[in-house]
C-alpha cells in the first residue's frame, strides 16, 4: 500500500498581490469541480486563510491612509 505525502501547508504570502493571485487560483480550481473531495476542503481551508490575510492587509492599509489624512478617510474619486 503506497505512503501518501504528509499535506504541506504553503506559508503565507507576504504580499497582498500574492495572496490574491493564490486564492483567484483556488477559487478557479474549485470551479472547475475537478478536484477530488479531500483536495476541495483542503483548497476551502486554504482559501479562508488567503481571504482573512487579504482582509487584514487591506484593514492595515486603511487605517494607515485614514492617518496620513488627518482621521478623514476621503470617498475615492474614479480618475482623479
Amino acid at each position: 500500500m503506497p505512503r501518501q505525502a504528509a499535506a504541506v501547508a504553503e506559508p503565507a504570502p507576504l504580499r497582498y498581490e500574492d495572496a490574491l493571485a493564490e486564492l483567484e487560483r483556488l477559487v478557479q480550481q474549485m470551479e472547475d469541480g475537478q478536484l477530488p473531495l479531500d483536495q476541495l476542503l483542503d483548497n476551502y481551508r486554504r482559501g479562508a486563510e488567503l481571504l482573512e490575510l487579504c482582509r487584514a492587509r487591506l484593514q492595515t492599509i486603511e487605517q494607515q491612509v485614514k492617518v496620513l489624512e488627518d482621521g478623514q478617510l476621503k470617498p475615492w474619486a474614479a480618475g482623479a
